[in-house]
């Protein structure tokens, strides 16, 4: 299947050859056609699958297909929600991307900077308006936007959104849009409370899903250390010290840890930004290009940048300190092996997290493989899953064996930037 047999349009063709997309994603082959239709949509799908795609595509067509009535300022017509700045921004490059062909402008508001600057480009008029809560709701509280004419509503990283406390924030701003509108609605994960609240602004959506809330990349190879927490900055330094690792985020659990994480890395000339939210939003913005450029080898991270960063060619990701909640571990792997790549996953595990580590892998239903720390490490622990398992050529076992599938042949990119 080929977008063309999606049915967009070709200006939105146009833009995708552009870009070097051929075939589209599952998620968008299931989520386009009935988001085209005007229905609603229940998504259930992790970043790096190509759902920014599976709603900018649709929304871009039927937007241009209505375009609203000449003489006056032209009104916000969907509004795309997220819970951090970083995705709000990289949603905003692909609605540019998906719609350089289009005569339609969007703008991105979030907190952290001045709002002057938005201000302004809310004053020209843009047909999509991306939006994280808070701003959002301060600028209408002012009387600087209005919602009264959104007739798109999409919630992006639901489950996200709930998980920092934006539970209170999303459904006042749900109750400034108006109550017949199309709502879209994705989350990584369906809980409890992300179902519930999904049943009472969803009218009969479509339901997809394009992998278990569960699973793993398949092509990721997991590793676990298990190292004393005194240890764990000496053998992080000893892992970087590794040229394999070309690109890496490393997860901390807190602020603060990531700060003294990224300090000891400077100190031993290994080039590395943190990045949370502590940090202005010119500093963030600084360390993510940084990362992008390739000027920055090393990301230091907290879980809130688990899901709001998408990087090319991030070959590692490494848990410095695992997640006090398991899903979080998915999701931080999720940044490596991307548009079709492989990556490798490795986590400090101290004897104070060994109940985190078990609550993983029942998550994932696999025994992550055990390396022990006061070996000198090995390509095994390192290398990508591709081709023969470098362990069998070094007869070394591991304590413990993963399950999954073999992995897949490369596939070309999809065009996903922002989620």
């Amino acid at each position: 299947m080929n977008f063309t047999d999606l049915g967009l349009a070709e200006p939105l063709l146009r833009a995708l050859a552009a870009e070097g997309y051929e075939a589209p994603t599952p998620i968008q082959v299931q989520a386009i056609p009935p988001a085209l239709a005007g229905r609603d949509v229940l998504g259930c799908a992790q970043t790096g699958t190509g759902k920014t795609a599976a709603f900018a595509l649709p929304i871009l067509q039927r937007l241009a297909a209505a375009p609203p009535p000449p003489g006056r300022v032209r009104p916000i017509r969907t509004l795309v929600l997220t819970p951090t700045r970083e995705l709000a921004s990289q949603i905003g490059e692909s609605f540019a991307t998906y719609g350089r062909f289009l005569p339609l402008r969007h703008t991105v508001i979030f907190g952290g900077v001045g709002q002057g600057a938005q201000e302004k480009a809310l004053a020209t008029g843009p047909d999509v308006l991306v939006a994280t809560p808070g701003r959002l709701l301060d600028l209408s509280g002012q009387g600087k936007l209005s919602l009264r004419d959104v007739s798109v509503l999409v919630l992006d990283e639901a489950d996200r959104m709930l998980d920092m406390g934006f539970v209170h924030a999303v459904r006042r701003v749900i109750a400034l849009v108006p109550k017949k509108r199309q709502t879209l609605f994705f989350s990584a994960t369906m809980p409890a409370d992300i179902l519930d609240l999904a049943g009472k602004i969803l009218v009969d959506p479509v339901k997809v899903a394009v992998t278990p809330v569960a699973s793993t990349a398949e092509r990721i190879r997991q590793s676990v250390y298990h190292v004393e927490k005194s240890r764990k900055r000496a053998l992080l330094q000893s892992v970087l010290g590794d040229p394999a690792i070309e690109r890496a985020i490393v997860f901390t659990r807190t602020k603060h840890g990531a700060n003294r994480v990224a300090e000891h890395l400077e100190r031993a000339r290994i080039g590395a930004a943190a990045i949370h939210g502590n940090k202005s939003q010119g500093a963030r913005e600084r360390a993510l290009e940084g990362f992008r450029s390739g000027a920055t080898r090393i990301l230091v991270a907290t879980d809130i940048a688990a899901r709001g960063i998408d990087v090319e060619g991030i070959t590692h990701v490494i848990n410095f300190e695992l997640p006090d909640v398991a899903e979080s571990y998915v999701h931080r792997i999720g940044r490596t092996a991307r548009a079709g790549a492989s990556g490798v996953a490795l986590s400090f595990c101290d004897a104070e997290e060994r109940p985190m580590l078990a609550s993983i892998e029942r998550l994932i239903r696999a025994r992550i493989p055990v390396i022990r720390a006061d070996h000198a490490l090995s390509a095994a622990a390192l290398a990508p899953p591709d081709g023969p398992d470098p362990r069998d050529a070094m007869h070394r076992r591991p304590q413990r064996t993963g399950g999954g599938p073999p992995p897949r042949g490369r596939r070309r990119p999809s065009p996903d930037r922002a989620a």
